[in-house]
């Protein structure tokens, strides 16, 4: 079973950044896709990131160009680059590991979430 502890979240300034960072732990967590996740008060969580374990990245639109995730397989860790930020940024960030087996999910782990506050 993979256990996820997200880091790096907290208060930055509009046009700020924050370094977010997700430690994987168990079997096998680099053939996960990861992803990032936020949730804002009142709104859904949508997803923000998403890394396949073979490296490729998608991005929600308000992010792109702004925000960067990588991972480092080594150290089973998983970031997010979140440059340029705005209030509509502010949310709760979760990490996420995710594989599939065809269109099944087969395994799902979810952080427990960093707080992102984005306010002058």
């Amino acid at each position: 079973q993979v256990q996820l502890w997200e880091s790096g979240g907290g208060l930055v300034q509009p046009g700020g950044s924050l370094r977010l960072s997700c430690a994987a732990s168990g079997s096998s967590s680099s053939r996960y896709a990861m992803g990032w996740y936020r949730q804002a008060p009142g709104k859904q969580r949508e997803l923000v990131a998403h890394i396949t374990s073979g490296g490729s990245t998608n991005y929600t639109d308000s992010v792109k160009g702004r925000f960067t995730i990588s991972r480092d397989n080594t150290k089973n860790t998983v970031s997010l680059q979140m440059n340029s930020l705005k209030p509509e940024d502010t949310a709760v960030y979760y990490c996420n590991a995710r594989r599939r087996s065809g269109a099944t999910v087969t395994y799902d782990y979810w952080g427990q979430g960093t707080q992102v506050t984005v306010s002058s």
